[in-house]
């Protein structure tokens, strides 16, 4: 949800109180995918997305109420921020759930994991937040030889297991194109992150009530829809896009944001084993291979191996990128 890289770490981590956030947040965004899974079942994409950010928004006003918080007014920051959900948040979640309707929850759990590496190209070329340097070019290198390791390119890729698996890489394109566009536009706002996030899903949740019925017809009785379908719905937007959030700000503010950024490096790992247990859902040896190359070309180009993530200066107050977890 967070991609935050510039919020100093304190002198000395309390692992105590860090680590079991820090590991409730991995598995918390990990199921997330088995929750996009049982909900496509009986639910178009379209209303999928529609219910999730519609829940999420209401959890996150909720806490804004309880904590005394107001959304910010700036009509200008609102319209950045309805960019920021338009490509952030409705389009890769609405993509996430055409995918898998074709592939597994483990591979979109793979493909989600490659974010970073379309977010920093179009930051160095598009939006000039970053610089390029030989270590991020090499890490970009590994990561789409990981991609390729993935797709499992030596033995011909095709049909609609290739169609999900590119609706999820247009997913994570997605949230890395969100990504330089808030920092650019959006960050150092004097809003706290919460109330960001609280607008994005409150915009989302607009747009796809607007989308959805156009494209995908009446929505469907609540009384339809199974107990398994409605539980991952309320899972996917109260818990996945809504306290999760409360929560990874909870490990910024204890660990700062390159540490609790690491949680991305365990989301895949969740999302293939409750993949696996769950859902009885079957792995190619390659796409683990794949993902493992995807993310240590992530490492390396974060700086992660070197113990040198990318500080480029930020302001202290940062809103969070709402992503697919």
């Amino acid at each position: 949800m967070s991609r935050v890289n510039a919020a100093n770490a304190p002198d000395k981590l309390d692992l105590r109180g860090f680590l079991p956030g820090f590991l409730a947040l991995a598995v918390i965004w990990g199921a997330s995918f088995l929750f996009i899974k049982v909900g496509v079942r009986e639910l178009h994409p379209l209303y999928l997305t529609l219910f999730r950010v519609g829940a999420g928004a209401l959890t996150l006003l909720v806490v804004l109420a309880l904590g005394r918080q107001r959304l910010p007014r700036d009509p200008r920051l609102w319209g950045h921020l309805a960019v920021v959900a338009a490509i952030g948040v409705a389009l890769p979640f609405t993509l996430f759930g055409f995918g898998e309707e074709r592939v597994s929850s483990v591979l979109a759990g793979i493909w989600n994991a490659t974010t970073p590496l379309v977010a920093l190209p179009l930051a160095v070329l598009v939006f000039r937040t970053e610089r390029m340097n030989t270590r991020r070019a090499v890490g970009i290198g590994l990561g789409f030889v990981g991609v390729l390791t993935v797709l499992g390119v030596w033995q011909g890729v095709g049909g609609s297991q290739l169609t999900g698996q590119l609706m999820c890489f247009g997913a994570a394109a997605c949230y890395g194109l969100a990504i330089p566009y808030q920092k650019k536009f959006v960050a150092g706002h004097a809003a706290s992150g919460l109330s960001l996030s609280a607008v994005q899903l409150l915009i989302a949740t607009v747009q796809m009530a607007i989308v959805a019925p156009l494209f995908a017809g009446a929505p469907p009785a609540p009384t339809a829809l199974s107990l398994d379908v409605i539980a991952s719905v309320l899972a996917l937007g109260a818990l996945g896009t809504g306290l999760a959030f409360v929560l990874h700000m909870r490990n910024i503010r204890l660990a700062g944001a390159s540490t609790a950024s690491t949680v991305t490096y365990l989301i895949p790992i969740v999302a293939t084993v409750i993949g696996v247990v769950a859902l009885g859902e079957g792995v190619s040896w390659y796409q683990p291979v794949g993902a493992l190359i995807v993310l240590l070309g992530v490492a390396v180009s974060q700086g992660v191996l070197s113990g040198r993530f990318s500080r480029a200066p930020e302001p202290t107050r940062q809103p969070a990128q709402q992503a697919n977890y």
